[in-house]
């Protein structure tokens, strides 16, 4: 049964409206970010928030970012932490958001987002799911005689495939639905699950099988004078309609969907919302109800756990270790001694980047064939079995092995991931993520200067798995790894193919390898991290 809230007022500061444009947005496919000063802020911040105003579904390529008074919450989600055997701890936690037109829902989304203070959240919009208009559907639209708010108007079985697929942790592909030519553009935007989902749309809770995703279920409840101004402004100034059009649309559809397919679903709610963003008692009681279930999923990465998992086990076989010759040795044993200077230490790192890839393209699969020599002969040889090969470094110290990749395979692919670690909950993070389009088909060689714990690679292959790259077409490359990390990578995808100049067998309380390089990010760069970094961040792989 439902639980209507109190409407007494109460005195809090109410903070500006998050902008709504972008909340469930990707950058995966956005090469227009600055790279540069992503690494130099460490995160992108969001600029000043302003009021809503939109004219696409919540899919534009704008920052998915929502800053708040304590934190910047990343609305574009990220993959939920996966344990020690690749496999999800739990579920996300689902809000379903359902109200008429116009009634508030995003601002209660992003008010609910703000007070929550977790720091990976998606904002689901039912407006990028309406179905694609047929020519004589258009051009209804054009005349304001085409029924958006009847459940016909939205395409349902995408809409729960997708919601399955985020309450589950994967990756998913957002339409993109244009207000104004009443279309759904080409371009389709990723979005990675999180430990909260917020779903929220007119008819939210029409669908059967999308009340069996909800976890939360709550409506907000708006004067239907309120929201009838609100409708105009909206349609009059952000999708350039004329107000004879907008009233005609509202007595015509919109207000008698709201009674008979909106208003009847309060039923199913668990919570009523009046007044919409206003009501802090209602928010404050959703935003403790939902703290009080992440805290019992547990969603917490549990680094002591990966490190005892695999102690006294074998070397999986799926690692290639290269031969110990004494040139890899003693180039070696110049890069891991301290007095060693910059330019020597990048110049004998390049040295074992250039061998490393070279030993790493032999395990790459290849098929027979025949070419005819300048002697009109025939020879027998052998090219790549498969479509191409793409190269993924994790940033920032797997980009120094790049150059390395390009030397050998010309005109290779290139994309790039930023891991990093949240220092509260120990969880690597994803906070960038640029992929060349169609990576699904490709072998991937995944590059990382080293491998400690094995957390930031297991993310990063996650990360790939999400994209549909098949596991055995992913090779990881390291300078150097330690055994913990080389056991949890193949543990948890055990047809990952791991290859490594060297492989050190412990490692300390602070999780560096130990004997170990150093920090190979602060060496190469010729940088100095601050202390509150971990290894992960810069190459050494937390």
């Amino acid at each position: 049964m439902a639980m209507t809230m109190s409407q007494n007022d109460v005195q809090v500061q109410q903070k500006e409206e998050g902008e709504e444009d972008d909340q469930s947005m990707s950058r995966s496919d956005s090469g227009e970010d600055s790279l540069d000063g992503l690494m130099r802020h460490r995160c992108p911040l969001t600029p000043s928030l302003s009021p809503r105003k939109r004219t696409t579904s919540q899919s534009k390529t704008e920052p998915p970012l929502l800053r708040t008074d304590k934190r910047t919450i990343y609305t574009a989600g990220r993959p939920p932490w996966y344990n020690v055997t690749g496999t999800t701890f739990k579920e996300a936690f689902v809000i379903g958001l359902c109200g008429g037109s116009a009634s508030g829902k995003t601002t209660v989304a992003n008010k609910i987002i703000e007070a929550l203070d977790v720091p990976w959240v998606v904002l689901l919009s039912m407006d990028s799911f309406y179905k694609v208009l047929s020519k004589e559907d258009q051009e209804l639209a054009a005349r304001n005689e085409y029924n958006f708010d009847h459940p016909d108007a939205f395409d349902f079985e995408l809409l729960v495939t997708v919601l399955r697929k985020l309450k589950k942790g994967k990756s998913i592909k957002v339409p993109v639905y244009d207000f104004t030519s009443h279309s759904r553009r080409k371009e389709w935007k990723t979005v990675y699950g999180a430990n909260v989902v917020i779903f929220e749309g007119i008819l939210a809770f029409a669908n059967k099988e999308l009340l069996k995703l909800l976890d939360m279920k709550v409506f907000v409840d708006t004067d239907s004078d309120i929201r009838l101004v609100r409708r105009l402004k909206r349609d009059i100034t952000d999708r350039g309609r004329d107000i004879a059009g907008v009233i005609k649309q509202y007595n015509k559809y919109v207000k008698p969907a709201f009674e008979q397919y909106i208003e009847p679903t309060v039923q199913v709610a668990d919570i009523v919302v009046p007044r919409g963003g206003e009501n802090f008692v209602a928010l404050d009681l959703i935003v403790q109800h939902v703290h009080s279930q992440l805290e019992k999923r547990k969603l917490r990465w549990d680094i002591s756990a990966l490190a005892s998992a695999h102690q006294g086990q074998p070397l999986p076989k799926t690692l290639s270790v290269m031969e110990s010759t004494p040139q890899v040795r003693g180039m070696h044993t110049i890069i891991r001694n301290k007095e060693t200077s910059r330019d020597e230490f990048i110049f004998y790192s390049k040295r074992l980047m250039r061998l490393l890839i070279e030993h790493a393209l032999s395990f790459l699969p290849l098929k027979p064939v025949s070419v005819e020599t300048p002697q009109g002969t025939v020879y027998e040889g052998k090219r790549l079995s498969g479509k191409r090969i793409t190269g993924v470094s994790i940033l920032r110290a797997g980009e120094t092995m790049e150059q390395a990749l390009m030397a050998v395979c010309k005109d290779i692919r290139l994309g790039k991931i930023l891991i990093q670690t949240n220092h509260d909950t120990g969880e690597p993070e994803l906070h960038y993520l640029r992929l060349p389009k169609d990576i699904s088909e490709d072998y991937v060689i995944l590059m990382d200067s080293t491998v400690s714990t094995g957390a930031a690679a297991l993310m990063a292959v996650r990360v790939l798995l999400d994209h549909d790259v098949q596991e055995d077409k992913i090779f990881l490359l390291s300078l150097l790894m330690a055994e913990m990390g080389v056991h949890s990578v193949a543990y948890a995808f055990p047809k990952v193919r791991i290859i490594t100049t060297a492989v050190d067998k412990k490692v300390n309380d602070e999780f560096h390898i130990i004997p170990g390089i150093g920090n190979f990010g602060d060496r190469y760069f010729g940088t100095d991290a601050p202390s509150d970094w971990y290894e992960s961040d810069d190459g050494m792989d937390y």
